[in-house]
């Protein structure tokens, strides 16, 4: 009778926690971590490419709020998928990676060994919270349930553990497989937050900023911006955390100067939950460090990023969802609801308006009247830099991009199949454009093989079109920017998907409903040439 080796046990463990889908590709110093998933109930998702594995399991994370969990060869395996953890790094996804490694008698010799890197931790140590080498069978469990209480108790990102092959071989029969408890998310105590209140109290042009660490707290959120009427602005990562429709939401990013003005110079008192303060999401136009004159109530769950960019008045640490629950509960001790007056919130979203592009808003305008359950995947592509400043939606973990945190392309055609998988219910639009979507391609086929019913829309302008604005901007020769594009409706139809070239805006709105109405992968191509000229800001 075979044994249970280390490979066979960790699909058991990882179900014990929750796991249903494992992104990976088998391969020769990997297949031993497959010998255990038969006798799970877990779903393997094979991609094209190891980043797009990566990018799988970023969106399925994102959408769900669920960890991403990849099986990777040791070697190019960890090249290939270390762009998609720095993705994940940048923008605080929780991501298990579990890879092989060369055994433990070869490592760090240099004899050319098959995938061989010379130090494959000191790697994956720059995309990682916790980077670990597996070196004895007995530990798989506090190993594996250190990364989960990573993902619970603190500023989530990609967990990477890699396992020698001598050692995922070893007999692990009589490992206990239980999951072990996981620790609760901190928060901070009523004594830290009571001046934060009083702050809030006295505050006469308050301000709310959320970031993505505020996921998960939209509801004493809303309650406390109500409370004070504070109008809110939300970084990327935070739409949907208040309602596009709230009439406090301003519904633009924080990066245009006219918000800046208002975060800079106006506010008194400024809270900010769960927020970098990062130059993508403030200074996505190149303006400058942001230098803040009001006082900073900052809340976020990572110490040494309380004191990140912008200085806290009152630094908060803890889990946001439990701490604005605290500070709800509080401020009816400290002051009544303020009358209704939503004039501030109106004028900063006007003022936010005269910015926005009409041929773009219309692009949006239609997604929305057709789907408005969607769920959109972006990449960094034209539309997508106009959604970071102006899309809004009414619900958290309904939009999200590359476009900010560390900028990868290629992202949004794997993301959209993650994104997907973790809401089959849901419709899952992916938004790519020409150049980054050659980056991906490949995962069409991804897309056909589990027949996921997705939509995914090309914005087609022939080469890196934002790039090459920026060339011609600063008087540099616009070199490598235009680049052969194939006709992505023909290629997606050979994949097997319906496919549709659009040329205007009407004949996208009626193409996009054919889209949504059709069972499996359908494609969309953009001729952007025919539906809007430039991207003027």
């Amino acid at each position: 009778m075979s044994i249970k080796t280390c490979g066979k046990v960790i699909p058991e463990i990882l179900e014990g926690y929750g796991t249903e889908i494992i992104f990976g590709i088998p391969g020769v110093h990997n297949i031993e971590m497959y010998g255990g998933l038969p006798q799970t109930h877990i779903q393997h998702i094979t991609p094209r490419h190891e980043q797009g594995a990566g990018f799988m399991a970023d969106g399925y994370a994102r959408a769900s709020g669920k960890p991403g969990v990849c099986f990777i060869i040791t070697g190019p395996g960890m090249t290939n998928i270390a762009t998609a953890m720095a993705q994940a790094m940048q923008d605080s996804i929780p991501l298990l990676v579990i890879s092989s490694v060369n055994s433990n008698h070869q490592l760090a010799l240099g004899e050319g060994r098959l995938h061989e890197l010379p130090d494959q931790l000191a790697l994956t140590s720059q995309v990682s919270v916790y980077n670990h080498r597996l070196a004895d069978v007995n530990n798989l469990p506090k190993v594996i349930a250190r990364a989960f209480s990573i993902f619970t108790s603190q500023r989530p990102g990609p967990v990477h553990i890699e396992i020698p092959l001598d050692v995922l071989k070893q007999d692990a029969s009589h490992i206990d497989t239980t999951p072990w408890p996981l620790p609760d998310s901190p928060t901070a105590s009523i004594t830290a937050i009571k001046p934060a209140v009083e702050l809030l109290s006295s505050a006469q042009r308050p301000l709310m900023i959320i970031g993505g660490g505020a996921v998960g707290a939209a509801e004493p959120i809303v309650q406390v911006a109500e409370h004070f009427n504070i109008p809110v602005l939300n970084t990327n990562n935070g739409k949907g955390i208040v309602p596009s429709s709230h009439p406090l939401q301003v519904g633009a990013t924080p990066s245009l100067e006219c918000l800046r003005e208002e975060l800079e110079n106006q506010a008194d008192v400024i809270l900010a939950i769960g927020t970098e303060f990062s130059e993508t999401d403030y200074d996505f136009f190149f303006l400058g460090d942001l230098n803040i004159n009001g006082k900073v109530i900052r809340i976020d769950i990572d110490m040494s990023q309380l004191f990140n960019n912008v200085k806290p008045d009152i630094p908060l640490l803890g889990d946001a969802n439990k701490i604005m629950q605290l500070i709800a509960t509080e401020i009816s001790q400290y002051s009544t609801p303020q009358t209704p007056n939503n004039q501030r919130a109106a004028q900063l979203k006007n003022s936010a308006i005269t910015h926005r592009d009409q041929n773009y808003q219309a692009f949006f305008d239609t997604i929305t009247a057709t789907v408005p359950e969607a769920i959109i995947v972006g990449d960094s592509t034209q539309p997508t830099y106009f959604a970071q400043a102006f899309y809004e939606c009414e619900k958290p973990r309904r939009y999200f991009h590359s476009a900010t945190g560390f900028g990868t392309l290629g992202y949004a055609f794997p993301a959209t199949v993650g994104a997907k998988l973790a809401q089959p219910n849901l419709p899952v639009i992916g938004l790519i454009g020409d150049g980054g979507g050659q980056f991906t391609v490949n995962e069409l086929a991804s897309a056909v093989g589990i027949n996921a019913d997705i939509t995914f829309i090309v914005w087609n302008n022939s080469g890196y079109g934002e790039i090459k604005r920026f060339m011609n901007e600063q008087d540099i020769p616009a070199i490598g920017v235009d680049i052969y594009t194939p006709s992505y409706a023909n290629l997606a139809r050979e994949y097997g998907f319906q496919s549709w070239l659009v040329e205007s805006m009407s004949d996208f709105s009626e193409k996009l409903a054919l889209a949504i109405e059709h069972r499996g992968p359908s494609l969309i191509e953009i001729k952007e040439s025919g539906v809007v000229s430039n991207f003027p800001f």
